[in-house]
């Protein structure tokens, strides 16, 4: 794996990186690996869980986290990506970028000479998903299982729609119409499922969707860059917030995910998310010891 890009390039690699992540979380990892590696982390998007997991990981692994805000960087008055990947590869072991268009760290990636890693794009959150089937197998202890994925058909569930079709996870979207996930993403997912006897359904049928469902996944109705969109996708999303009532459709030990941050009384209630169902915090903690794993595999051995 040279970068994580996308889940896809995780896929050689990614049951090292769950088995990696495991012991990185129970301390059977004592050692530095990374001591004297340095990690450049580029924001072009606001973060809370990315940045801190990804500055603590490094601080943890022996290395250092170098915050970069973009407008802090010669990007924001006009320098190219290639020019700062090229200059940024003779300073730092590895890149984390957080950005807007997933095609820039697409070029980002092709002119450095280190690894890059998508911390967030919006087509993708590969960092994400693997981080919740690593949460998936500690809560139930498998993955064959069946996820419900509420709301807007959003970079978070573009990744979930590969990696669940990469280790044979069945999973159904649900969505109104015209917020449907990626069609590259989906015609991916679905060919790759093929493969792997995952199931993958898209619907607008939420009990449809929950019926059983095994997993309960939700995210924010409005996410970063569709501000504009608020009052009409409040409007078109009322009827998939995860509640009280949808879990009882559920299975009865179905546990509920959520990526964060969370808006109480949009895309789930206040009951469900502090519930006793809820793993979302086991889940947010998990993005510090999954992306150890990532760190590790990248810039540790080489």
């Amino acid at each position: 794996m040279k970068h994580l890009l996308s889940v896809l390039d995780a896929k050689n690699q990614l049951w090292n990186i769950l088995d990696e992540a495991e012991a990185f979380k129970s301390g059977k990892v004592a050692n530095k690996p990374l001591n004297g590696k340095t990690l450049a982390m580029v924001f072009e998007k606001a973060s809370t869980r990315t940045r801190i997991s990804f500055e603590v990981a490094m601080f943890q692994l022996g290395g250092f986290g170098l915050y970069l805000s973009t407008t802090d960087l010669q990007l924001g008055r006009g320098e190219i990506i290639e020019d700062t990947a090229r200059v940024m590869s003779r300073y730092v072991d590895g890149v984390m970028i957080r950005a807007k268009k997933h095609e820039d760290v697409l070029k980002y990636a092709s002119f450095s000479n280190v690894p890059v890693i998508n911390g967030l794009t919006n087509l993708e959150h590969p960092c994400q998903a693997l981080t919740d089937i690593f949460t998936i197998m500690e809560r139930k202890g498998n993955l064959n299982v069946q996820m419900a994925f509420l709301g807007d058909g959003n970079n978070v569930c573009n990744s979930l729609l590969l990696i669940a079709s990469l280790v044979g996870m069945d999973i159904t979207v649900a969505c109104p119409n015209g917020y449907e996930p990626d069609f590259s993403i989906l015609k991916k997912a679905i060919k790759l499922a093929h493969m792997s006897g995952s199931d993958i359904e898209i619907t607008s049928n939420v009990s449809e969707a929950v019926n059983g469902a095994d997993v309960i996944y939700t995210d924010v109705w409005v996410s970063m860059g569709d501000e504009d969109e608020k009052a009409q996708r409040i409007k078109d999303f009322q009827d998939f917030q995860v509640n009280k009532k949808i879990l009882k459709i559920a299975d009865k030990e179905a546990m509920v995910m959520h990526c964060l941050p969370a808006i109480r009384g949009q895309e789930i209630t206040e009951e469900v998310l502090n519930g006793p169902q809820s793993a979302v915090w086991d889940q947010a903690e998990n993005r510090l010891h999954v992306q150890k794993a990532i760190l590790n595999i990248l810039l540790g051995k080489g």
